[in-house]
């Protein structure tokens, strides 16, 4: 019984031992290709130029991430000025509103001052996906600025078209306007229209001679303690002579061509966003 299981064991170990002799024999092989100078030398290069392909991409891939932290610290600063100078226009001309006709100013203001605060938001959120490298939030970045950049360039336009036609519009306004001064209910108007002469200094549409009847107190000037002889004998010594159409006109043109000139310029900015940060997503793995 014994010699049989010893015969056995030889013959499995015999069996075995082909397969481990050419296990060997490849592993020499294997080692011996590997230490071949020719092929060393290939083997050696390739390995060079992967690593220095792969040099080369991180450098350019942080190029473009710190391209893209730059664009946003600007993306950032305008939209911090657009976003002033609306809040700006909001409560410095809001006297004019009742006077002009038409919502269309007040309107474009409002959409950039929201857009522009959106943009201050989204630079931070553009810093951070950069910094982690989160595709995730570099695509959403990319999606909400391409958004925002469609709605700034609108409003900027807006704007413009606004600049255009506010000279169309307030004439005929400011005149229909001016019968409702001092009725009951329309004390908006009363105010809008004392506000505007107080500040510009100016009288009635194109002359202090549009107010039928009484002047109003507030196109007399300041000189004057006793403003009775100012309504009732009004004269160029006591009182605003320029109309306050060719003065708001103005006013309104120019904040229009400054507010649309400052989204217009934000909104190409976004441009520089929206590259760098679809370059930076396609170079993360």
């Amino acid at each position: 019984m014994l010699t049989v299981v010893v015969r056995s064991t030889v013959i499995d170990a015999r069996a075995r031992s082909p397969s481990r002799n050419q296990e060997a024999a490849e592993s020499s092989d294997i080692a011996k290709a590997t230490n071949h100078p020719v092929q060393g030398f290939f083997q050696s290069s390739r390995n060079r130029v992967i690593m220095g392909l792969g040099g080369r991409m991180d450098c350019c891939g942080q190029c473009v991430k710190y391209s893209m932290f730059v664009s946003n610290f600007i993306i950032f600063i305008g939209g911090a000025i657009v976003f002033g100078l609306g809040v700006w226009t909001v409560v410095d001309k809001n006297f004019i509103n009742e006077l002009l006709g038409t919502n269309l100013f007040s309107g474009a203001v409002y959409v950039l001052i929201a857009t522009s605060a959106l943009v201050c938001l989204l630079s931070f959120f553009g810093c951070i996906g950069a910094a982690k490298e989160y595709k995730c939030m570099l695509l959403t970045y990319f999606i909400l600025i391409f958004l925002i950049f469609v709605t700034m360039l609108i409003g900027g336009i807006l704007g413009y078209v606004f600049r255009e036609k506010v000279s169309q519009t307030m004439q005929q306004e400011m005149h229909s306007s001016m019968t409702f001064y001092g009725a009951y209910g329309k004390r908006s108007i009363t105010q809008a229209w004392d506000v505007t002469q107080e500040r510009l200094k100016c009288c009635g549409v194109k002359h202090y001679n549009d107010w039928r009847g009484s002047i109003p107190q507030s196109c007399c000037q300041k000189t004057f303690t006793d403003y009775k002889p100012c309504q009732d004998h009004p004269t160029p010594e006591n009182i605003y002579v320029q109309g306050c159409l060719d003065i708001t006109s103005n006013l309104i043109r120019d904040n229009a061509a400054i507010i649309g000139a400052s989204g217009i310029i934000v909104a190409i900015l976004l441009i520089f966003g929206m590259i760098f940060s679809c370059s930076l997503f396609r170079m993360i793995e």
